[in-house]
């Protein structure tokens, strides 16, 4: 594992969320300290105040100084798919034809270790350019997929969720597994990499569609056995979709209540997608805790829907940020929240910047079940840092120095913001980006 620094100090804008922005006003929920700064010590934030009482205190330390960047918590997606990497960005197919036309050959490719390896490392290099220092992702239905995944985010000192891509039919015979055979070796991968340093796993069934009934409930008992794991799978993404699922399930009354009836729902169960949902199913989220997945990039690329987010919120689900690489058309989590704030604005809710913030850091922590270990900057929490540069482009500079508050310049960068907005990465407090 790669060693952290002793103990240093970032300065910059700090910018901490102290309260949830959709439960109190977005405004008060954001501390900034324009002249901030962040104690680290063994990768731990152990402090976080003004960068003047920060150096008198902690004389001869080391000290980085970014001047006027923002330092943020680094990113959390809460939903991707790293085998697609190689894919994204294909044209043209909605969510059953871009499974069989493009997801599925790729996928195949996924039992070559050495394949498998090149694009986990290719996959989580291009999180970190793009400031995402945790992922929630789907492997395949390999082994080798998930050895290779965990491996590459180890060598990171990554804290990373994923998980054997369970589904044993409509796929093409070279992806399937059994029931008996996708538990056996979830359960093996369990063994191998759960909890290994900053390592989770996720039970992970790809969706009703793809699963028998016996496989849910396989599934199920995986998780039980094993409930400090997460489960990841997809809901309610296309009206296609739905219908066909619920063909496949006549006995069940909508599309939740099939994982409900295999024990797939509940704290640390995370709903990729979620767009058409019955009000029953937000109730039913919510009384469980299991969290939802927005992946705003994928809805529009591949014509879902535009999910009511803010609804979800007011019915208490836990709601987290995901780009759903690669039916989601970017890796960067600032292209995300943008495409949160315009799906928003079709639907009538106006996101404050804190909002999109908040879902892009704490809200997918919570769904991951990792609220206070990452996705904030606060004592004790893990050293896992994003530094933003709001004069990153020309254009950026510009507006940016026309902002009167920290929202303004934060909402400006993710609106005009990409990977050269990201001007450093520290994960566990060892920077992972060239400095020029």
């Amino acid at each position: 594992m790669p060693r952290t620094d002793n103990k240093s100090l970032v300065l910059g804008q700090t910018v901490q969320l102290v309260a949830d922005p959709f439960q109190s006003p977005p405004e008060g929920a954001i501390l900034h300290r324009q002249r901030g700064g962040v104690l680290l010590r063994e990768g731990i934030i152990r402090q976080v105040g003004e960068a003047d009482q920060l150096l008198a205190d902690n004389v001869g330390i080391a000290v980085t100084d970014y001047g006027d960047a923002l330092i943020l918590p680094g990113f959390v997606d809460c939903h991707a798919h790293f085998p697609q990497t190689g894919i994204i960005a294909s044209w043209g197919r909605r969510l059953i034809d871009w499974l069989h036309t493009y997801t599925f050959p790729e996928e195949a490719r996924f039992g070559d270790p050495g394949y498998a390896r090149e694009i986990a490392e290719l996959y989580l290099d291009l999180c970190i350019a793009n400031g995402t220092t945790t992922v929630s992702a789907f492997c395949t239905s390999h082994p080798e997929s998930v050895d290779a995944f965990f491996a590459a985010a180890a060598a990171r000192n990554m804290c990373v969720a994923g998980g054997k891509v369970l589904m044993d039919r409509n796929a093409p015979d070279a992806l399937l597994d059994s029931p008996e055979g996708g538990y056996e070796q979830s359960r093996a991968l369990i063994e191998r990499w759960h909890g290994n340093g900053r390592l989770r796993y996720a039970v992970t069934p790809r969706f009703a569609l793809t699963s028998s009934p016996e496989q849910l409930a396989a599934a199920g008992t995986l998780w039980r056995e094993h409930p400090d794991t997460l489960l990841q799978t997809h809901l309610s993404e296309q009206p296609e979709e739905i219908r066909r699922v619920r063909s496949m399930f006549p006995d069940s009354d909508d599309y939740l209540g099939i994982y409900e009836r295999h024990g797939l729902v509940g704290r640390g169960a995370i709903m990729g997608h979620a767009i058409h949902l019955e009000e029953r199913e937000k109730t039913s989220l919510a009384d469980t805790g299991t969290g939802v997945a927005h992946c705003p990039t994928s809805n529009t690329f591949i014509g879902s829907g535009l999910c009511d987010v803010a609804s979800h919120v007011r019915s208490g689900v836990r709601v987290g940020l995901g780009t759903d690489v690669g039916g989601g058309s970017s890796f960067s989590m600032l292209a995300t929240m943008r495409a949160a704030y315009e799906i928003g604005q079709l639907r009538g809710d106006v996101f404050h910047p804190a909002q999109l913030l908040w879902l892009a850091t704490e809200g997918s922590a919570s769904v991951m079940r990792l609220e206070g270990r990452i996705g904030r900057l606060e004592r004790g929490a893990e050293g896992d840092i994003c530094v933003l540069d709001p004069e990153a482009t020309p254009l950026l500079a510009a507006r940016c120095s026309r902002a009167e508050s920290i929202s303004e310049i934060l909402f400006s960068l993710i609106m005009l913001g990409d990977d050269r907005s990201v001007r450093q990465v520290l994960i566990m407090g060892t920077k992972r980006l060239c400095e020029s």
